[in-house]
């Protein structure tokens, strides 16, 4: 009896989200199509997703912004380049976090740029078939980002969107970059390959990261080898858009990189 109540408890806190996140799990909320086909309302609550990890990258209701997930904190980058504390009420259509535990560190020469990043952790962890959770931090010589406006309804596909997005150029500034490097045959529900969002030291600026110099820095990932995902399960929208289409080009175009 006292066995079975143990395992009562256990189940409860574990649908609750109560217990500590899993190590090395991806938790994902929604699709990336979706999110392409223009799917922006929020339906997980940052407080809730705070329960899944300490570390990530998304977006915000309506698409107002973008997401940045640091030791726990959650930060709000808007179409001002600005930095905001969301309500922890906020919710969110699209997101990707984790419990970051750093596995190896990884060496940076000065002057190291986006693609000589991408190559150097391909080269550090070579299995492509694994997520990876990413964190550099340093001083950056540049680093050229992006972020959204919000939207209202009929909400337009997110290459829409982008096609105007405000881009911001900062120069020598010091901060972390946040992000994942994902597996092919996760076309269609994540990003293939590298997404990542900047966020400053002082909290001030950051936003999707277009591109990168580094002056000095170190470069930290973490092997993830389980993945969860979870989708809306009561959203009209969600349940009404056509997500068996290829929305590959629709990706390329959207993170313009």
């Amino acid at each position: 009896m006292k066995r079975l109540l143990c395992l009562a408890v256990g189940l409860c806190l574990l649908v609750s989200g109560c217990v500590t996140p899993a190590r090395d799990t991806v938790f994902q909320a929604s699709t990336i199509d979706a999110l392409l086909a223009g799917v922006y309302d929020g339906d997980m609550s940052c407080r809730c997703l705070l329960k899944h990890g300490d570390f990530g990258i998304g977006t915000f209701d309506r698409l107002d912004g973008e997401m940045v997930l640091l030791d726990g904190n959650m930060y709000q980058i808007k179409a001002d380049g600005k930095v905001y504390e969301p309500d922890p009420s906020v919710k969110t259509p699209f997101a990707t976090i984790c419990q970051f535990n750093a596995d190896r560190g990884i060496p940076i020469k000065t002057g190291s740029d986006y693609e000589t990043i991408e190559n150097l952790i391909n080269e550090y962890a070579p299995n492509q078939n694994l997520f990876y959770a990413i964190k550099i931090t340093g001083q950056f010589r540049s680093m050229k980002t992006r972020s959204v406006l919000g939207q209202q309804k009929p909400y337009p596909p997110l290459k829409e969107v982008t096609s105007n997005q405000p881009e911001f150029n900062m120069k020598s500034i010091f901060g972390t970059i946040v992000g994942f490097r994902c597996p092919p045959y996760v076309k269609g529900i994540n990003v293939p390959g590298y997404h990542l969002h900047f966020i400053s030291s002082d909290r001030t600026q950051g936003g999707h990261v277009l591109s990168f110099e580094i002056a000095d820095g170190k470069c930290e990932i973490d092997v993830l080898n389980q993945y969860f995902l979870t989708l809306p399960a009561n959203t009209k929208e969600f349940a009404e858009t056509d997500l068996s289409r290829d929305r590959s080009k629709e990706l390329k175009d959207a993170e313009r990189r």
